[in-house]
């Protein structure tokens, strides 16, 4: 899959250290995966979620982070929309807007 962008990722983990190898081992899984489906996610990250809209969320490193990503699978690309703390993505109403 095509990860736009990993910025993103760099960019929080720069602020929360601690966040950054599981979200280099989730972009390094990603970027290698071939996901057709939505099934074909919850394969490769049994504790991700499908939140409508072509939205998933993912737990990070136990559950202290989340990553929500838009994927659209015509063109096998995964678009970061929001990585953050699970305080940030508690207050946010409609995950599948993001």
């Amino acid at each position: 899959m095509r990860i736009i962008a990993k910025r993103r990722l760099r960019e929080f983990w720069q602020q929360h250290a601690d966040a950054q190898v599981a979200l280099e081992e989730w972009h390094l899984i990603a970027s290698k995966a071939v996901w057709d489906v939505p099934a074909d996610i919850t394969n490769t990250f049994a504790h991700s979620r499908y939140l409508g809209n072509d939205r998933f969320y993912f737990k990070v490193k136990g559950n202290r982070y989340r990553l929500i990503v838009k994927v659209v699978f015509l063109t096998k690309t995964v678009y970061i929309r929001f990585v953050g703390t699970h305080a940030e993505y508690d207050k946010i109403v409609d995950a599948s807007k993001i």
